[in-house]
């Protein structure tokens, strides 16, 4: 229990250094939320969007969950991309892995493991796919780091040919889709520059 207690204490510690700075930042922040950018990530501890991007409360909407999927059939996923659209207005998408990814590993392992098999099977399908070329990667630190780089570009293939999108196409709102992949190793993002026409195909 004391490690949460000491958790509220620095929320208390942070909250003071916040008002310290800028007597107005929590009216500010009460008042509404207009971020440019919706963030699709990993769930992974080390990953938060916020800290990684440095950017504060109030400019990005996130939604995380196991290896940054977002395919028709989640119905959360498609409900936070529907309203960062629709209701926000965001101008950014990104969807953002990171190497050495649990459930991308745990998908090319292929063993069972019960409920989460589920959610992973868009990964096993992607291994599937991949099989061919996963065969010509030197090991499985390389097979695993490319199919992260992949399947980012699956769910921005996903999200561009969802009906969200389609919408925003249809009424000329400008939404841009980014795939970034984060490294734990070094700190760094990368934008790895797939094109949203060649995600229409």
């Amino acid at each position: 229990m004391s490690e949460l207690n000491s958790i509220l204490q620095r929320n208390a510690e942070w909250a003071r250094a916040k008002v310290g700075n800028d007597p107005d930042y929590f009216t500010r922040l009460s008042a509404g939320q207009s971020p440019d950018l919706l963030w699709i990530g990993c769930s992974d501890s080390r990953v938060p969007a916020s800290a990684i991007t440095g950017l504060e409360p109030g400019q990005v909407f996130v939604h995380r969950n196991i290896a940054n999927l977002a395919y028709p059939a989640d119905l959360n996923c498609m409900s936070v991309l529907q309203y960062a659209v629709e209701a926000l207005k965001v101008r950014h998408i990104v969807v953002c892995g990171h190497y050495g990814c649990g459930g991308i590993k745990a998908a090319l392992k292929g063993a069972p493991q019960g409920p989460i098999d589920y959610w992973r099977e868009p990964i096993r399908q992607l291994v599937r796919e991949e099989r061919d070329h996963l065969a010509t990667l030197a090991d499985d630190e390389e097979r695993v780091n490319y199919l992260c780089e992949e399947n980012v570009r699956v769910q921005l293939r996903n999200i561009a040919r969802s009906p969200v999108m389609r919408g925003a196409r249809e009424r000329g709102q400008a939404v841009t889709l980014h795939g970034w992949i984060f490294s734990l190793s070094d700190g760094h993002l990368r934008d790895l520059k797939y094109d949203t026409a060649d995600l229409l195909d």
